[in-house]
């Protein structure tokens, strides 16, 4: 008679976080557990499947094929265990943290975690719009499990992108047609700063740093004062920024931005109704 063979979430969970991590030291560190404790779950599992899932190298692992083929359901099965146990309990409960790009967190994204915490008065959201190193700080800390921001500056592997417009944005009496076009920039380190500049570079427009500052507030205001054009997403332009003349600049490159989240989340209810929400509405 056949054994019949189960998929235990743990061992799922601990799966998806090597294949995140890329690392099971990692990946141990990040869900709490022993290095060898992890590799005899990791070990388990291989013996469940019945194959093996992992490629191992002193750089780290990945999956093999069998490896990629479970991942989505591994993720999914972890995905709906939490979602009946949120169905269960009726609501949600616990901490967790949201780190921001602050275009991103002075858009509508915060106002819409405020009305899903709304509906869980027992849970705690916390939005973070920090430098990277502090959001790394605090991704590594616990603090934050969940960072959405441009896909270089997230502190781990996305788990989805997503591609976003950026337009060109100008206050009153700023001639596009200067020659060099001021140009108002966020400060390095900026992912899109480089982008920006180099296409207008292949544009052949020639360009001086009019304006620039490392917050959003800064680049608003000094596009509101009308000192030069500058990059930004539509939903944190103001009213009467949007450049009329933009046909006479060139096209601008999409952002994209992705999802990190902590392996030891996997399976949390909590986390993963922020994330489902972050995803929809982005």
């Amino acid at each position: 008679m056949l054994m019949a063979r189960d998929l235990e979430t743990a061992l799922l969970r601990s799966f998806v976080a090597a294949v995140r991590e890329g690392s099971i030291s990692r990946a141990a560190t990040a869900l709490g557990h022993s290095q060898p404790g992890l590799s005899q779950q990791l070990r388990k599992l291989e013996s469940t499947v019945g194959r093996p899932l992992l490629h191992r190298s002193s750089s780290g692992v990945s999956p093999t094929r069998a490896g990629e083929e479970l991942l989505p359901y591994a993720e999914r099965i972890l995905s709906l265990a939490a979602q009946a146990l949120a169905e269960t309990t009726g609501t949600l409960t616990g901490h967790c943290g949201v780190g921001l790009l602050e275009d991103l967190a002075a858009s509508h994204l915060p106002q819409a975690l405020a009305d899903l915490a709304g509906l869980h008065p027992g849970a705690t959201l916390e939005v973070l719009s920090c430098s990277n190193a502090a959001m790394r700080e605090a991704y590594d800390a616990g603090r934050v499990q969940l960072v959405l921001d441009a896909v270089p500056d997230i502190p781990g592997p996305p788990r989805w992108t997503v591609r976003a417009p950026l337009v060109w944005a100008s206050g009153q009496g700023v001639e596009v047609a200067a020659d060099p076009l001021p140009v108002v920039l966020f400060s390095n380190p900026c992912s899109w700063r480089t982008s920006v500049l180099d296409t207008l570079e292949r544009a052949d427009r020639r360009w001086r740093v009019a304006f620039e500052s490392n917050s959003l507030v800064g680049v608003l205001a000094a596009v509101r004062a009308g000192l030069g054009v500058a990059a930004l997403m539509p939903a944190n332009l103001e009213p009467g920024m949007i450049c009329r003349d933009a046909s006479a600049l060139p096209v601008l490159p999409d952002v994209e931005f992705g999802l990190a989240r902590h392996p030891r989340t996997e399976g949390d209810p909590l986390v993963d109704a922020v994330e489902t929400a972050l995803r929809r509405i982005v």
